[in-house]
C-alpha cells in the first residue's frame, strides 16, 4: 500500500526490512494515521517473510512521541488519552515485542516520550552518539506510557527509572549505553550501516530460536525460577525437533557455516 508517514524497504536478498518513520518536519511524532500505516507496514514485513527488521526515523529525530496537534483540546471534548493508548500505542508495543523476528531500533536523534519507549520496545537499540532519550511525559502532567514504566525499572533499576521519569531530563546515548538501557552507541555517520549489518547478520540466524529467546527472556520478569526452568525445558523440546537445530548440529559436525531457515 502507499504510505505517507512512513517508508518501507524490504531487501529480497538479505530479507531485512527497514521501516522509517517519515514525518521529519514533526520529528516523526505520531498521528493516528501514522499508527494505521505502521500497523500495515508490520503486516507487510511479516507477509513478505522478512527475517529481521530495522526501525528508524527520517531527518534529525527518531520520534518525538505523540503529535499534540493530532489531539482535540476543546473543553468538554478533549481526546481521551486512555482510549488513544488502548487503540494505538499499546497494540504497537505488544506487537513489536511479539514479532517472530529480531527488531533493531536505530535511534538517529531525539527519542522523546512514547518515541523513547517505542525504541525500548525493540529487541536491540543502536543509537547515534548525538541521540538522546527523554521521558518527557511529566513536563505536560502525564505518566510514561508505551511501556516506559516497565522497560525503565527492568533495565536500569528503580532509582534511575524514577529519576528520568520524575525530572523528564534528557539522557544522552552514551549514558544510556553505560546504564544498560540500550545495546550500543555508534558514531552518527555509522548508525544506518551498523544497523543494516547487524540486521543482515541476525537474518541469517535461526530466527525461530531468536523468537523463543525473546519470549523466554521477557517471561522471566514475572515468573519464578521453577516456572522459568519448565519454560526452558518446553522450548528446548520444541526447538530440538526443528530444522534449524538439525542443520546447526550437522553444520557443526561438518565444520561448515549453517544455513538456517527459521523452521
Amino acid at each position: 500500500m502507499p504510505y505517507e508517514a512512513i517508508r518501507v524497504d524490504i531487501d529480497a536478498a538479505t530479507r531485512v526490512a527497514t521501516v522509517t518513520l517519515n514525518r521529519p518536519d514533526k520529528l516523526n511524532s505520531f498521528t493516528r494515521a501514522m499508527h494505521h500505516e505502521l500497523s500495515a507496514a508490520l503486516d507487510e514485513v511479516e507477509t513478505a517473510g522478512a527475517r529481521a527488521l530495522v526501525l528508524t526515523g527520517a531527518g534529525r529525530g527518531f520520534c518525538a512521541g505523540q503529535d499534540l496537534a493530532d489531539l482535540d483540546f476543546t473543553p468538554g471534548a478533549m481526546t481521551d488519552l486512555g482510549d488513544l493508548i488502548d487503540k494505538h500505542f499499546n497494540p504497537l508495543i505488544r506487537r513489536l515485542q511479539a514479532l517472530p523476528l529480531p527488531v533493531i531500533a536505530a535511534v538517529n536523534g531525539t527519542a522523546a516520550g512514547a518515541g523513547a519507549n517505542l525504541a525500548l520496545a525493540c529487541d536491540l537499540v543502536l543509537a547515534a552518539r548525538s541521540a538522546s532519550f527523554i521521558q518527557a511525559f511529566v513536563k505536560i502532567g502525564l505518566v510514561p506510557d508505551s511501556g516506559g514504566t516497565w522497560f525503565l525499572p527492568q533495565r536500569i533499576g528503580m532509582a534511575r527509572a524514577l529519576g528520568l521519569a520524575i525530572t523528564g531530563d534528557k539522557l544522552s546515548a552514551e549514558k544510556a549505553e553505560s546504564w544498560g538501557l540500550i545495546w550500543q552507541v555508534v558514531d552518527d555517520a555509522d548508525l544506518q550501516s551498523t544497523a543494516a549489518r547487524l540486521a543482515t547478520q541476525l537474518a541469517q540466524q535461526p530466527t525461530r530460536a531468536i523468537a523463543a529467546i525473546k519470549q523466554a527472556m521477557r517471561a522471566s520478569a514475572t515468573q519464578t525460577l521453577d516456572q522459568q526452568l519448565d519454560l526452558e525445558r518446553d522450548m528446548q523440546r520444541e526447538l530440538g525437533a526443528s530444522h534449524d537445530y538439525e542443520e546447526g548440529v550437522r553444520a557443526f559436525i561438518e565444520k561448515r557455516a549453517p544455513r538456517f531457515e527459521g523452521r
